[in-house]
């Protein structure tokens, strides 16, 4: 007699839900439970500072950086003429991605770039970029290690630019030596053109005698025939 229950293919028994996967509902209670302890204490920080006339700001987790100058450039104009596809209610407010300018460590959208470059300087962006909003105080050090690398950037600036525009005068100098060549080459290749042509001219001439009509060379005496003029010569003697 078969049996009942279903075996899988290694003898195991086998159901027709045990592909799906068998969460931990302990450990997910647990996270609940946190998440809403940590709701309830950031809403009654709000509220306190609310109370207190300022603007709430997510605590520090000791991880974040001393706030330092931007070294990227800003690309303002990689958008410009380029077609985004956008949800149907992403116009309505500046959370989510929508079209214009587009923060991701904030989850903003800004229509034009004089907003953006403002959020970028405010404390909310820093806090969310990992930074503390406070500066390093430089000390003597850095100060003396800042100047020297300014001069050596200086120095390292002039002489790429003496570099380059030697180089260009160079280059310059090539390309105009190259137009001379080409120029007496299209003399030499015409005046050799016109040499060969009065050879030639010259060979039918000494072969056929001086009756031998060359190719354009009488077509005004012929016009003047076919119009009657002898010549522009005075009648008086």
């Amino acid at each position: 007699m078969a049996d009942s229950k279903k075996g899988s293919a290694y003898g195991a028994p086998a159901g027709d839900t045990d592909f799906r996967k068998t969460w931990d509902l302990d450990e997910y209670a647990a996270k609940a439970k946190e998440r809403e302890v940590k709701e309830k204490e950031e809403a009654k920080a709000r509220y306190e500072a609310k109370l207190a006339g300022k603007k709430y700001h997510k605590p520090l987790t000791g991880d974040q950086t001393y706030t330092t100058a931007r070294r990227n450039v800003i690309d303002l104009t990689a958008q410009v003429g380029k077609t985004q596809l956008v949800p149907a209610g992403a116009g309505v407010g500046k959370r989510g991605r929508s079209a214009g300018f587009y923060c991701e460590p904030c989850d903003l959208t800004f229509k034009d770039n004089k907003q953006f470059i403002e959020h970028l300087n405010t404390t909310q962006h820093l806090l969310n970029t990992g930074q503390t909003t406070e500066v390093k105080r430089a000390t003597v050090e850095d100060v003396h290690e800042r100047i020297s690398y300014h001069i050596r950037r200086k120095e390292d600036l002039e002489k790429e630019k003496s570099t380059s525009l030697h180089e260009r005068l160079q280059i310059r100098g090539e390309e105009r030596e190259k137009e001379l060549e080409e120029r007496r080459q299209r003399r030499r290749e015409e005046a050799e053109k016109k040499r060969k042509e009065k050879e030639d001219a010259a060979k039918v001439k000494t072969e056929y005698g001086e009756d031998v009509r060359v190719e354009g060379e009488h077509d005004e005496e012929d016009m003047m025939a076919q119009m009657g003029f002898t010549g522009f010569g005075s009648s008086k003697k």
